[in-house]
């Protein structure tokens, strides 16, 4: 074998090796790596709902008010107006203008975007039936409320089609939830009369009353990671057959070339063609101390094989 499949085959293997054993650290790495940048876009998608629900409960549902109201504008009491406003918006009730309704409705329509990811205001007592907990959410609800201080819960969990990993949030009942959910008498009617008088009643203000999840299946990051693997993989593949190719080609004209010339300098000599040109010497390197070696073996061979047939 040559000496520059020597060597290729040399640098293929240890390069192999050390591939074997990135591939080995990295691939760790980067499940880690895409879990975590889920779980920041699902934190980033909770955000955003919650936005969603400051939005509508400070600009949208005053504004709805404010237009629902069938109170005389031209009346002079003041009192009378606060009355007339307070019970107009008793008796006028849009699901839209509901914190939790918008912020459903909007990541719905974020979904048809991001259609992994799947959000939920998971609730003991909700007055929409489509918050209500399943059995896993309740367990999330249930640590929230043994552990007040917790602010954020991540984990995963097996659904029927395999791991889901999910990001959760506590919820608190504020003041103004009360205005709706204290009783069904101070509630709005056309709520009590959508959604009923036994769902969504009886909170109480600080009361962890639901949370904010959000889910993605766990195929997600594990198909991220692995397409960053296959590309870093292909990447160090690429980078190494380049690497082997600038390699061989300095070998080639440092060292196999030269020493391609010593080797058939020498089976000149040993032939008995003694008047072959001497080696050009260029340098201080090993090659050039061996050029220089041989060049002087050169000259000694033939000054001995002059002193032999002068002896003859």
């Amino acid at each position: 074998m040559r000496l520059l499949a020597k060597f290729s085959l040399i640098f293929a293997v240890v390069f192999g090796l050390g591939l074997a054993a990135a591939a080995f650290l990295f691939h760790d790495s980067l499940q880690r790596s895409a879990r975590e940048q889920v779980l920041h876009e699902a934190q980033i998608m909770m955000e955003t709902a919650l936005a969603m629900r400051n939005y509508t409960t400070e600009q949208i549902r005053p504004v709805m008010n404010e237009i629902s109201q069938p109170y005389d504008a031209k009346a002079v009491d003041p009192i009378s107006r606060i009355c007339a406003r307070e019970a107009a918006a008793r008796r006028v009730f849009r699901p839209q203008t509901v914190p939790a309704f918008a912020a459903t409705e909007i990541f719905n329509y974020l979904r048809k975007k991001y259609p992994d990811y799947f959000y939920k205001e998971a609730s003991l007592n909700p007055t929409n039936p489509r918050n209500r907990v399943v059995d896993w959410e309740e367990d999330i609800l249930n640590v929230f409320r043994n552990r007040p201080d917790l602010a954020l819960l991540d984990g995963e969990r097996m659904t029927p089609l395999g791991k889901s990993l999910f990001l959760a949030r506590p919820m608190r009942a504020a003041k103004s939830c009360l205005e709706c959910h204290a009783t069904p008498g101070e509630a709005p009617q056309d709520m009590v009369k959508l959604y009923g008088p036994a769902n969504g009643f009886g909170w109480r203000e600080n009361e962890i009353i639901a949370a904010q999840i959000v889910s993605v299946p766990v195929t997600l990051p594990v198909q991220m990671a692995n397409r960053s693997f296959r590309r870093l993989l292909v990447s160090l593949v690429a980078v190494g057959f380049v690497t082997l190719v600038v390699l061989d080609v300095l070998l080639y004209f440092t060292v196999v070339r030269p020493v391609s010339h010593f080797a058939r300098r020498a089976d000149e000599i040993s032939k008995g063609q003694m008047e072959v040109p001497e080696l050009p010497v260029k340098g201080r390197d090993e090659v050039s101390i061996l050029a220089a070696s041989f060049n002087r073996m050169h000259r000694s061979l033939a000054a001995a094989m002059k002193m032999l047939e002068q002896q003859k």
